[in-house]
């Protein structure tokens, strides 16, 4: 708590957004407020999949919001932030998976903010390369979509995701715009070994991603996942050595650590490189 976050918190209220911080729970949601930084969810709050790890609402999708974008760059405006991420829930019940209103949204804040770096934290978009090729288009600073565990555990972790349709989606944005650092993460603690971690990490390195964040799994409620166990701080920094010499920009590596935390530090390191 704290004037930030108190300030925040209204601010999110009057302009009727969500976060993804308060919808999914995170830990560092006090941190982060309190530094004036927030992952804006668009697209709604009710998310057309069931994972097993995630505390976002699940249901029937809410109908798209096309004033959403422009009430996001009130807010960055609001806020004073020179660097923004957005995130949304998974929309499969739109044939773009909601690609248009992400380049929407990176279009309104660079008009209300310009100069302000835009992270985006994609879907998988059902593998729909025309809908990355959307989001590609509007020049996001970083694209990141989240591999989440190793392929052993997607029918439990990613229910209605595929492990290599996630690698393909993140070298595919690479492809199309090769100056734009790529970036994924993954959840530790679910049951996955360290011999499977590295072979996720030199995969997504082989794939042409920049940024790689490693953190632990928290359990939401107990109707989610079971935490297997707690990873130690020696073995994420040792995971983070292992990234660096596989050739990543940038490694974020910790129990507490999310896919946006410290977002405007690992873009600064992967564009130096």
């Amino acid at each position: 708590m704290g004037d930030n976050y108190r300030e925040l918190k209204q601010l999110i209220t009057d302009l009727k957004l969500h976060t993804v911080c308060e919808s999914a729970a995170c830990p560092n949601i006090g941190e982060c407020w309190n530094r004036r930084t927030a992952t804006f969810m668009i697209l709604g709050n009710v998310c057309t999949r069931r994972c097993g790890f995630c505390a976002v609402q699940k249901g029937a999708p809410l109908p798209v919001d096309l004033d959403e974008p422009e009430r996001v760059g009130e807010a960055v405006y609001r806020m004073g932030l020179s660097y923004a991420v957005v995130t949304s829930v998974n929309r499969d019940d739109r044939k773009d998976g909601g690609a248009e209103l992400f380049a929407l949204t990176i279009d309104a804040i660079r008009r209300r903010v310009p100069g302000c770096k835009v992270e985006v934290l994609v879907p998988d978009f059902q593998g729909n390369r025309d809908a990355m090729k959307i989001v590609m288009d509007a020049k996001p600073d970083v694209l990141n979509h989240n591999t989440e565990t190793v392929p052993r555990l997607y029918r439990q972790v990613r229910l209605g995701a595929r492990y290599e349709r996630s690698l393909g989606m993140l070298q595919y944005a690479k492809e199309l715009v090769p100056s734009t650092p790529v970036k994924s993460g993954l959840m530790l603690g679910l049951g996955e070994s360290m011999d499977e971690v590295r072979e996720v990490m030199a995969d997504l390195q082989r794939h042409r991603v920049d940024i790689l964040t490693l953190g632990q799994y928290l359990r939401p409620s107990p109707k989610h996942l079971p935490i297997i166990r707690y990873v130690s701080p020696e073995e994420f920094a040792e995971l983070r050595r292992f990234g660096m010499g596989l050739g990543f920009a940038h490694v974020e590596a910790g129990p507490l650590v999310r896919s946006s935390y410290h977002a405007d530090d690992s873009h600064a390191s992967a564009s130096v490189q």
